[in-house]
């Protein structure tokens, strides 16, 4: 066993490939799959599991390790179960429903053909009908950080299998919300792609026209890559359209982010809720971007005709044939969602048609006035013994932020935040318009990267970033610039001469101090090192340079400035701008301000004058 490495826990994609390449096996990664389920120890997961003889045999298939012809080479990954799996049964959660599939649904093929391993089929809430994850005639699904509350749903047990760390990413579906709240109950990313980007064929519906399958991950960059895979156009899909995969990672400076009005929001009595959300609002501020407040009182009303008339019908026409005839086969709440269904008459469908167009016409410039949308994911945590007191009430409210979105032709993305003060996850989800999903994407990188959290409830930590490589081949090198050299600052182009890419916004530990210097034209900051929570977190951007331009910028550094490495706030270390500590004798301490953007906001704002 020399020179392979010992296993590393950590099922993140970019870990695992690590592990591969330093010689580690798909058998290593298996084994270490059946004993997460078995330490888990929860039976609501999966409903139907793949053996580890079949999973090794995949496994041989795949041939020597090559991420670059098969980027998802090894990676596990589960199923939601309305999902078709060749040779593994579809339930959609309904025993009487059940078939085997004779062919992978095209996302599943995809994936698969990219070389990830299928580890089985996952729970749900009965024929993808609700946002709770309770509604399933099997053990449910324990919700990964406290069992006491639910899970979400319907994609709970692909949720429940990402955030245990079972598997590296799963499935989920996403009509009203199934793709995004459970994600935001256990700590995870799931990303609602716009409705067409992923293949519907193999899937059973549940709205036909509003379906699309998501993706759970432990990291954005996980999800996204899974996205880039499986993103593409299929003429065995009438629904399906094509939709850029291209532009992760390239985030305008500045984000307009439109965000509820402070009377619209609807936290049904959570205050932790409520104000973990203005948590992340002041994270986005931080980050550099613009809020705007919108009403949102039209948008819940799109939500609303989600489960009136039109909708409602097209779940009951999916599945009439077998509903009328096995009625008494549903789970008791499902069962009356789709006998009132049964009721409805054209007529209803065709004014739940007219009232969404009308809606769609009046949102079109507000959707149009900003750059994006931040939400919560979900109104507020509910706990197993409330859904048992209040089964619909509490669905239909856990659906708030969710609801409108496919309805209005966009796209979302949860994402964590921070931790509650009472140790719940918190989340927000962006959302965009039809086919912006890698801006989306973007910023929930962003996000998740200054959130500082573990992942799911692995206590994983997030994975260090490494460097791209050029278009020679050449790694690129990160460096961290703080003041003149800022987007927008007079210096910026000496980076952008020397072709320097933007990467992100970032801040750094709380173990910095930054100083207006005096004397300098243009006139620039010092950053110095102090110990440990006697600075504070300085916003900072980071670029990337080839190594030639690297050695050009460092060489024609003036002093007192120097390149040393700069810890950020995410837990990682870059090279970047700090200063001599001769140089702060007649400086002006700007710590406070966070960063010199704000300090130079703040020179230049004018003095109101007297009277």
């Amino acid at each position: 066993m020399s020179g392979v490495p010992a296993f590393n826990p950590a099922f993140d994609i970019a870990s695992l490939h690590a592990f591969y390449a330093a010689g580690g096996t798909v058998a290593d990664v298996i084994a270490q799959i059946f004993a997460r389920m078995a330490a888990v120890d929860d039976p609501g997961i999966f409903l139907h599991a793949a053996d580890s003889k079949t999973l090794l045999a995949e496994a041989a298939d795949l041939g020597p390790f090559d991420p670059v012809a098969k980027p998802l080479w090894g990676i596990p990954f589960a199923v939601k179960d309305n999902i078709d799996v060749s040779g593994m049964p579809t339930t959609a959660a309904c025993p009487d429903y059940a078939y085997v599939a004779k062919a992978d649904a095209t996302v599943v093929r995809l994936l698969r053909e990219a070389g990830a391993l299928v580890i089985g089929k996952t729970n749900l809430d009965q024929f993808a009908t609700g946002l709770v994850g309770v509604r399933s005639p099997y053990p449910i699904p324990r919700n990964a950080i406290d069992p006491t509350l639910v899970p979400g749903g319907s994609s709970s047990g692909s949720a429940v299998a990402t955030a245990q760390g079972i598997v590296s990413f799963a499935l989920g579906t996403d009509t009203a919300g199934s793709g995004r709240i459970p994600a935001g109950l256990n700590n995870i990313v799931g990303l609602k792609p716009s409705v067409g980007a992923l293949s519907a064929t193999g899937v059973v519906p549940a709205c036909r026209t509003l379906d699309c399958i998501s993706v759970f991950a432990l990291t954005v960059d996980d999800a996204w890559r899974v996205f880039g895979v499986a993103a593409r156009e299929d003429p065995t899909d009438a629904y399906s359209r094509p939709v850029p995969t291209a532009g992760y990672g390239l985030l305008p400076l500045v984000l307009t982010i439109g965000v509820p009005a402070r009377a619209d929001r609807q936290f049904f009595g959570d205050t932790v809720m409520e104000a973990s959300y203005d948590d992340a609002l002041t994270m986005l501020t931080r980050l550099g971007h613009r809020l705007v407040e919108i009403p949102f009182g039209d948008f819940y009303s799109v939500a609303n005709l989600l489960y009136e008339g039109a909708w409602v019908d097209e779940r009951y026409a999916a599945v009439k044939e077998f509903f009328d005839g096995k009625e008494v086969s549903f789970h008791p709440v499902t069962r009356k969602i789709y006998g009132a269904a049964s009721r409805l008459t054209a007529a209803d469908a065709f004014n739940g048609l007219y009232a969404l167009q009308a809606m769609k016409r009046k949102l079109a410039p507000v959707i149009a006035s900003v750059d994006l949308f931040c939400v919560p994911t979900a109104p507020r945590h509910y706990t197993l013994e409330d859904l048992a007191a209040e089964p619909i009430r509490e669905n239909s409210r856990l659906g708030t932020y969710t609801n409108f979105v496919n309805l209005l032709d966009m796209c979302g993305i949860a994402v964590p935040t921070g931790t509650r003060t009472d140790g719940l996850p918190a989340s927000v989800t962006l959302l965009a318009p039809f086919g912006k999903d890698g801006l989306a994407a973007s910023l929930a990188r962003d996000i998740h990267r200054a959130s500082g959290l573990t992942l799911g409830a692995t206590g994983w930590a997030l994975p260090v970033e490494t460097p791209q490589a050029t278009a020679g081949g050449e790694a690129s090198i990160d460096i961290v610039v703080v003041g003149a050299h800022l987007s927008g600052m007079p210096l910026n182009a000496q980076l952008r001469d020397l072709d320097a890419r933007f990467v992100r916004k970032a801040q750094t530990s709380d173990a910095y101090r930054l100083y207006a210097l005096a004397g300098t034209a243009p006139p620039k900051p010092g950053l110095i090192r102090v110990e440990p929570g006697k600075g504070g977190s300085i916003d900072v951007e980071v670029w990337q340079l080839t190594p030639a331009a690297f050695g050009s910028f460092v060489a024609a550094i003036p002093s007192p400035l120097g390149i040393g490495s700069i810890a950020l706030a995410d837990g990682t270390e870059i090279k970047g701008f700090l200063v001599e500590a001769a140089a702060i004798a007649g400086a002006t301490d700007i710590t406070a301000h966070g960063g010199w953007r704000r300090y130079v906001e703040s020179v230049a704002k004018p003095r109101s004058s007297a009277g």
